[in-house]
């Protein structure tokens, strides 16, 4: 027969474990409302051709319904056949303006070193680029419904910008495919001479500013595939050896994760490719090379502020979407 005394420790008990279900319910909810998530979407090499042409609106609409905050272009908007006319320049750009979400453009080189191909036009490359400049990165803004604002490096090479989501820095820059503009001849092009030290520049100042800010991570979108292979090998492409060298250093000071978004070479992939002087994997380095033709397709990038990583990424193969 249970006493008064068992009778007050029972309730005590209840009590008790009310309360303590009560604090761990609080503790969860307050662990779930700290952790945060942002979502993004990369795409490139894309449309380059009519059929690609007529999905992609429909792509960039199931993108921003899937859903992410942004979209990423990292170059090549047409196939390297078609012409480098004002006409189709502004026919992009009306295409990304309906991007419902911001939509963030960087140059490769079907739109502006390959512009002197006589099936382009036959057109002086430097002044293609500064028409992309006039028509893509005029306003300080990015393209899209709801255009935001983006930091650009200065007047002379707007489309050099960076923004922040979340904890992360998103850098784009002007290295384009092929050969970076480096030229035919052993020595490089007067506009690689002047634009390299500007896009090295701006990688180190997001270096630094993300370092300063004590941000967790740095996204940087450009259009070549740099060679990180022969890079690793001791046979670094001339055009691109100065970038990667410079991308290397950084990252091994950077106590955060490191992302490279690029195309160019049509070979959908997420990986870890670069490697420090001694020849060892850098950790905290990924590798995404976005679809491109002939595959359609576009990568959702996740950024968890709780995860055990702070980047996450997925890839959804495009296929045609019958009514």
């Amino acid at each position: 027969m249970r006493g008064p005394s068992a009778g007050r420790h029972a309730t005590v008990n209840r009590i008790f474990v009310a309360k303590m279900l009560s604090t761990l319910c609080l503790l969860g909810w307050m662990s779930a409302a700290s952790a945060e998530i942002w979502r993004f979407g990369l795409i490139g090499d894309t449309p380059y051709s009519d059929y690609e042409r007529a999905e992609l609106p429909k792509m960039l609409a199931a993108m921003a319904e899937s859903p992410v905050e942004l979209i990423a272009h990292i170059g090549d908007i047409k196939s390297g056949g078609d012409r480098c006319d004002d006409a189709l320049f502004e026919d992009r750009r009306q295409l990304f303006n309906q991007s419902r979400v911001p939509f963030i453009f960087a140059p490769g080189d079907n739109e502006w070193t390959d512009c002197h191909r006589l099936s382009n036009g036959g057109y002086v490359p430097t002044e293609r680029l500064a028409r992309l400049r006039q028509l893509f990165w005029a306003d300080g803004k990015s393209l899209g419904q709801q255009a935001m604002p983006l930091e650009a490096q200065s007047s002379a090479y707007p489309e050099q910008v960076r923004f922040r989501l979340g904890p992360v820095l998103f850098v784009s820059l002007n290295v384009p495919g092929s050969d970076n503009n480096w030229g035919p001849n052993e020595r490089p092009s007067a506009e690689y001479a002047a634009r390299n030290p500007q896009v090295l520049a701006w990688l180190r100042d997001s270096f630094s500013l993300a370092r300063r800010e004590k941000l967790r991570g740095i996204i940087l979108l450009f259009q070549a595939n740099p060679g990180f292979k022969h890079f690793a090998q001791g046979l670094p492409n001339l055009a691109y050896r100065d970038f990667l060298v410079t991308l290397r250093d950084e990252t091994l000071h950077f106590p955060g994760e490191v992302v490279a978004v690029h195309g160019d070479t049509h070979s959908n992939q997420i990986d870890h490719p670069l490697r420090d002087e001694m020849g060892r994997r850098m950790k905290n380095f990924t590798r995404i090379e976005t679809f491109g033709y002939p595959l359609m397709g576009w990568t959702r990038g996740i950024i968890d502020s709780d995860g055990p990583s702070l980047f996450r990424f997925e890839n959804y193969p495009w296929t045609v979407r019958f009514p």
